[in-house]
C-alpha cells in the first residue's frame, strides 16, 4: 500500500532508474569488495589481449622442430616459415605481406568473443553492463544484444563450427610434437607435455560450449528416442557446468604453448628432453 513517503525515480533516469521499477536511491545495497571480479577480469583479459597481439604481429619465433606455435597453425600464407610434416598451406599469396597469425587467429579469436560465458566476462569488466550481480549499470538504456553490432553475437555457433577444425589442427599438432629435432618419431620434450595439456583444455572447452550442447541434445521431444544424444548431451552438460573454468585454462595454456615456442625459437632455451 502506497505511503507517498516512498523514494521517487529521479528525473530524467531510465533503464534500471525507471518509473517502472523499484524506487531505490542507492546505486547498490551490497557491503562486499563486489568490484574485485570485475577488476580481476579486465586485468586477466587485457593481459591477453595485449600479449596475443604482440604476438600475432610479431610474424616471428613461432617455429622451433617439431612445435609450431597455436596462434600460427595453420600456417596459410606464402611467407610462411617452413614446417616439415606440419599445416604449412600456402593458400594466399605473396601479396600477403602481413604476419600469418592474422588470417587464422580470426576464427578461435571469434569463437571466444561471442562465447556465453566471455560475453559475460567483458560486459561486466569493460562495459559495466552491469559490473556485478544487484549492482546497477551506468548506462541510461538497455538494449541487449538485439542491435548492431552485439547483434552479431548471434553468429557464436557458427564461429564454433570453424573452431572445431581448427582444434582439429592443433591435435594434429601435437601429435607431431612427439618427433625430435630430425623428425624422427619416440621423442617426448618439456614442450610436447605443454602441448598436451593445451590441446585437452581446448577439446574441453569447445565440447563445453553452449552451442555445442544444443548440437548434441538440442530440439528432441523425447530424449529416450535418442538414447546415444542422450548420452552425449549428459557427457557435455557436465563440462558446460565447468564452462567458465574451462574458459580461462584453455586462455592461459594456449598463450603459454606460444610463449613456450616463442622461448624456444628465440634461442632462450633448448627444449628439455624427457626421452
Amino acid at each position: 500500500m502506497a505511503t507517498g513517503t516512498e523514494p521517487q525515480p529521479r528525473t530524467g533516469d531510465h533503464g534500471v532508474h525507471d518509473a517502472s521499477r523499484a524506487a531505490i536511491t542507492a546505486r547498490h545495497l551490497r557491503t562486499d569488495r563486489w568490484w574485485l571480479a570485475p577488476a580481476g577480469t579486465a586485468a586477466g583479459l587485457l593481459a591477453f589481449i595485449v600479449y596475443s597481439t604482440w604476438r600475432a604481429f610479431a610474424n616471428a619465433d613461432y617455429y622451433a622442430a617439431p612445435y609450431v606455435s597455436p596462434f600460427y597453425s595453420p600456417c596459410l600464407a606464402e611467407n610462411c616459415v617452413p614446417m616439415k610434416g606440419g599445416p604449412n598451406w600456402e593458400i594466399f599469396g605473396s601479396w600477403w605481406g602481413l604476419s600469418p597469425a592474422l588470417l587464422i587467429l580470426i576464427f578461435p579469436l571469434g569463437f571466444r568473443l561471442t562465447c556465453y560465458y566471455y560475453r559475460k566476462a567483458y560486459y561486466r569488466s569493460f562495459w559495466a553492463s552491469p559490473p556485478a550481480c544487484a549492482v546497477a549499470e551506468a548506462h541510461k538504456t538497455y538494449t541487449g544484444e538485439t542491435r548492431f553490432p552485439l547483434i552479431l553475437q548471434n553468429i557464436h555457433r557458427y564461429f564454433f563450427y570453424a573452431a572445431v577444425p581448427v582444434a582439429g589442427i592443433l591435435t594434429y599438432d601435437t601429435v607431431l610434437a612427439f618427433r625430435d629435432e630430425t623428425y624422427a618419431w619416440g621423442h617426448m620434450g618439456l614442450g610436447t607435455i605443454v602441448f598436451l595439456v593445451n590441446i585437452v583444455l581446448i577439446w574441453a572447452y569447445t565440447f563445453s560450449c553452449h552451442s555445442c550442447r544444443h548440437i548434441v541434445g538440442g530440439r528432441l521431444r523425447h530424449f529416450s528416442k535418442h538414447p546415444v544424444r542422450y548420452r552425449l548431451w549428459g557427457w557435455v552438460g557436465k563440462l558446460n557446468a565447468r564452462h567458465m573454468q574451462l574458459a580461462w585454462a584453455s586462455l592461459i595454456s594456449v598463450a603459454l604453448a606460444d610463449f613456450y615456442v616463442y622461448l624456444v625459437a628465440s634461442g632462450v632455451f633448448d627444449d628439455p628432453r624427457l626421452f
